[in-house]
């Protein structure tokens, strides 16, 4: 029986990544910082990047679900030995590269780093590495971006954005990219490759979140506004401390195509993301 060690297995990720992993008969040891109950073939672990007790000396391969620079710096200093490491980073990494904000050059940075690190660690081993770069992620409620936007269009009963908000995206759910995970790591031709993880379709901002509040209930209106009143009161709810994430630089990108190449992905490995098709339930209730 196969074993998998997999950080951040409660997050939204890690949830359907568990149940791939299972249904195919791997035996788990799974991380989280909060606690849970074992059940068959799933040991538990609690803790975190940082510092976990009990883990194995030895599995067949690591998954990161987590954040990528924690993880590279674990893996630099682990004893844990595994043949096979798939980690998550983010497309960020080229997104936030060249921001006029200097905490998201930060985050290209890290992942950079993170991504650099995880490469020469497991090269070093012996070990084959690949890492994944998701886009926009949805599905489980508990991402920061369309979760958040339909929170404070429920809150509000309506949500506003500037107008010509065109710029196209790529949602990508969070069981494809579990599904991506699994698929990739018995694949050698993704051996010491990164891949984009967008999903299967694209669209202009301004459709998706129209999509995401048409499934609300009751669905909250879509208002748009030229730019300079967008502005003023979106510095009106800051002072407030009504709504945080969405900086200048991400108002922004609202007007500019984050657009990725599936096709080494869909090459590679097979990988088939579905069409952005929201339900309320993918938003919290």
């Amino acid at each position: 029986m196969r074993h998998a060690l997999v950080f951040g297995g409660s997050g939204q990720i890690g949830v359907p990544l568990l149940d791939r992993l299972h249904d195919a008969g791997w035996r788990v040891t799974a991380v989280s910082r909060t606690p849970h109950h074992d059940q068959p073939g799933l040991h538990w672990l609690q803790g975190d990047l940082d510092h976990v007790d009990g883990l194995p000396r030895a599995v067949d391969a690591i998954f990161s679900c987590g954040p990528l620079d924690h993880f590279a710096r674990w893996y630099a200093a682990s004893k844990v030995d595994a043949v096979r490491v798939l980690a998550f980073g983010s497309t960020s990494i080229e997104v936030k590269r060249g921001s006029a904000d200097p905490e998201e050059r930060e985050v290209a940075q890290r992942l950079r780093t993170g991504e650099r690190g995880v490469f020469e660690t497991a090269a070093a081993r012996g070990a084959n590495a690949t890492l994944l770069r998701p886009t926009l992620v949805y599905g489980a409620g508990r991402d920061r971006t369309l979760t958040r936007i339909a929170t404070l269009a429920r809150e509000w009963g309506r949500f506003v954005l500037p107008r010509n908000a065109h710029g196209l995206r790529q949602p990508v759910h969070v069981d494809d990219l579990a599904a991506a995970a699994f698929a990739a790591c018995d694949v050698v031709a993704t051996h010491g490759q990164a891949y984009a993880l967008p999903g299967g379709e694209t669209l202009p901002y301004r459709d998706m979140v129209a999509r995401v509040l048409a499934v609300l209930e009751p669905p909250p209106q879509l208002i748009e506004v030229p730019s300079p009143l967008f502005t003023a009161a979106l510095l009106g709810a800051r002072a407030l401390g009504r709504i945080g994430g969405f900086g200048d630089a991400a108002v922004a990108r609202m007007r500019s195509d984050l657009v990725f190449d599936m096709e080494p992905a869909r090459r590679d490995f097979g990988y088939a993301p579905r069409q952005f098709r929201p339900t309320a339930a993918m938003f919290g209730s």
